[in-house]
Parts: C-alpha cells; structure tokens; sequence
C-alpha cells in the first residue's frame, strides 16, 4: 500500500485519487505521526438498478414471447 505524505498528497492530488480508485485505498500520513485512510465512497443503490433499453416492444408483444417459450414442442 502506498503511503503519501501530506505534502506530497498536496501536490498530488490528483494521482492520489486515481490510486485510491486503483488500490481501494491509500494512506496520508502527516509530520506528527498521525495516519488517515482514504477511501473511495460505497455506492449507494441496488446493483440491479440499470437503466432501461427501449426495444419498441408493446405488452401484448411481450405476453406472445413469454407464451411462445413456455410451448412444448
């Protein structure tokens, strides 16, 4: 894991976060000895929440396919 310094996080800031989103979190450690985590924010939401795709297709068009596939030959 890779340990920044506070002035080098400063500087780099950028880099930093680009490693965070990388390595899922880094290290910022100042002069007095203390250490602080950064980590990149948990996503909120349920992983099925995707958008939709508009495939022009009615209910009625929707119910045949459902009956075609349930048909046994």
């Amino acid at each position: 894991m890779i340990v920044y310094t506070y002035s080098e996080a400063r500087q780099k800031l950028a880099t930093l976060l680009d490693q965070v989103l990388k390595e899922g979190e880094v290290r910022i450690k100042r002069r007095d000895g203390q250490v602080f985590i950064v980590k990149p924010e948990t996503r909120r939401g349920s992983p099925l929440d995707v958008p939709g795709i508009d495939l022009d297709v009615n209910a009625e068009e929707i119910v045949q396919f459902i009956q075609e596939g349930r048909r046994y030959d």
